[in-house]
Parts: structure tokens; C-alpha cells; sequence
């Protein structure tokens, strides 16, 4: 029997075809926000750092999000273009984790994710200084009024300190919880991006 047929596992040996089948159950199953990851990174001291981020983007070519690149994220990933990321879908009690080499979006297609965004959320992102010490509340709404001034009458560009990131993971983790603790978890690695994947079974 083919090791990824057990429990809630499908058939595929293929790990992002996998995850693209876990993650619409996730969007039909999850009250909200199925595409949100804890985002792991760490800076050049080492210390590791995590907050949660929406995907926006998965393909075999990896994992998207997109931020302000002078935020806390940002800077460490300038430090150290490595993250981990694991999504959590409490409904369906399974997760998936990954790390990996982390590489900037291509110009045009973080422009077009841009453009796609509402209005109000484009103007937040001229707004904040992201991870920056905030006065007031009342500073952040005089920054959104500024920049909606500003861009009243013509189409609000993207900030050139916003960028598009993607992880291309040498690691997946597929886990399904199991009864009495004996949960599944089923490993894809591989030495580099160009590589094969090796699947294995772990302890739970």
C-alpha cells in the first residue's frame, strides 16, 4: 500500500500537488483565513523571530507572501534569505511545514499582485512604517488621509519598499493527527531546489 493512502493522506508522492489538495479542503473546512502561515525568520544575531502572514501564491516553484521590506521580516530576510513557515488548520487537524531558501518575487508579478489589492489596503501600505515605533493611532490614520490624498485621482502605485517573497522549500512536513497521539507525518526532502524528493515516514 502506498505509504500516502494511510489515514488522511492521498495518493500523491508529489508534495506540492499534496499541499494544493490539504489546502482547498482547507479553504471548504476553515471558518476563516485558511491561507495564513506562521512565518519563521531569523536575523544576523541569530535569534529567530515569527508572526503570521497570508499566502498569496503556491506553486512548485514555492511559497509567496508579500511585505514591507523595511519591516522586522524584511531586514531579517535581507540578514538571512532563509524562512520556515507552517500553516495550522485546526478543522481538519492537520498542518504542513517548510523551510527554505527564500528569493524576491519578480518585479511585474508583485506589480500585478498590487494592483489586485483594495484601495484601502494600498493606501496602507504607504502608510506604515512598518515595525517602526507608531506615536499615536492618530498618526497612522494622518499618514492613510495623506496618502489617499495624494493618490485621490490617479492609480496608487506600488511602494518601492514592498516586495513579493517566496520560499522554495527543501523541506515539507505533512501531519494528520492520529488517535491516542499516534499521528501521521510524512517528510519530503531534497538537497536543492534542482533535486528529487525523498519521502519518509517519521515517528509522530
Amino acid at each position: 500500500m502506498n505509504e500516502l493512502t494511510s489515514g488522511d493522506f492521498t495518493g500523491s508522492a508529489e508534495p506540492f500537488a499534496l499541499f494544493a489538495s490539504w489546502f482547498e479542503d482547507a479553504k471548504k473546512s476553515e471558518p476563516s483565513d485558511a491561507d495564513a502561515m506562521a512565518l519563521a525568520t531569523a536575523g544576523a544575531d541569530g535569534l529567530p523571530d515569527v508572526r503570521m502572514v497570508l499566502l498569496k501564491d503556491a506553486t512548485p516553484a514555492g511559497f509567496v507572501f508579500y511585505t514591507n521590506s523595511e519591516s522586522a521580516k524584511g531586514q531579517e530576510l535581507q540578514a538571512n534569505m532563509h524562512a520556515a513557515a507552517v500553516f495550522h488548520w485546526k478543522s481538519l487537524r492537520r498542518q504542513v511545514r517548510l523551510r527554505g531558501p527564500v528569493t524576491l518575487v519578480g518585479g511585474a508579478e508583485v506589480d500585478a499582485y498590487f494592483a489586485s489589492r483594495p484601495l484601502q489596503s494600498k493606501i496602507g501600505a504607504w502608510a506604515s512604517q512598518q515595525s517602526r515605533p507608531l506615536e499615536s493611532r492618530f498618526a497612522l490614520e494622518t499618514a492613510a488621509a495623506k496618502f489617499a490624498a495624494k493618490f485621490a485621482l490617479s492609480e496608487v502605485p506600488r511602494p518601492p519598499h514592498w516586495f513579493g517573497y517566496r520560499i522554495s522549500p527543501l523541506y515539507l512536513e505533512f501531519w494528520s493527527e492520529g488517535a491516542f497521539r499516534l499521528h501521521d507525518r510524512i517528510v519530503f526532502r531534497r538537497q536543492t531546489e534542482q533535486t528529487a524528493w525523498h519521502k519518509e515516514r517519521l515517528y509522530p
